[in-house]
């Protein structure tokens, strides 16, 4: 099924640059539904899974809330909300900043590790999914994204 078809579009697209927004935009929303459903069960989202990644990628080493805003997926994502949410839960810890003090260092735990490790693993199975597209179609499409980013 394509596009047209998916959000039940009655009339013709301006262009192929039109329906190529729309579908990025509505293959993104699928997306986040579909990831939505497995983080739940987990109880994290989707910027709070990103956050946890981030960390895990700088462990054994913490991280400012600045930089993990500069890494962050979703810029509009309230970052330090996030981190308070994921320490309430245990999934990180914050301590005083050894070069700034007035900055916190933001560290995952050991919890926070294992869910991640769980979460991934229910990832991986949803990811199966994709493979109706052959590594190499993956790889062009991955590509094609970067360029269209490029083009600003």
């Amino acid at each position: 099924m394509g596009i047209e078809e998916d959000i039940k579009q009655g009339k013709k697209f301006e262009n192929v640059y039109e329906k190529l927004v729309v579908n990025i935009m509505y293959t993104h929303g699928w997306i986040v539904d579909e990831q939505t459903k497995i983080f739940k069960p987990f109880g994290i989202t989707a910027p709070q899974y990103n956050v946890l990644r981030i960390l895990r990628g700088q462990y054994p080493d913490a991280c400012t809330v600045n930089m993990i805003i500069d890494r962050m997926l979703d810029r509009m994502s309230n970052a330090s909300r996030i981190v308070d949410r994921l320490e309430n839960k245990g999934l990180v810890k914050r301590t005083v900043c050894k070069t700034d003090r007035r900055a916190k260092d933001v560290l995952i735990t050991e919890k926070g590790l294992a869910i991640l490790d769980e979460v991934d693993g229910s990832l991986k199975g949803w990811m199966k999914n994709l493979s109706n597209l052959s590594p190499e179609q993956a790889e062009a499409l991955s590509n094609n994204l970067d360029s269209l980013r490029k083009a600003q």
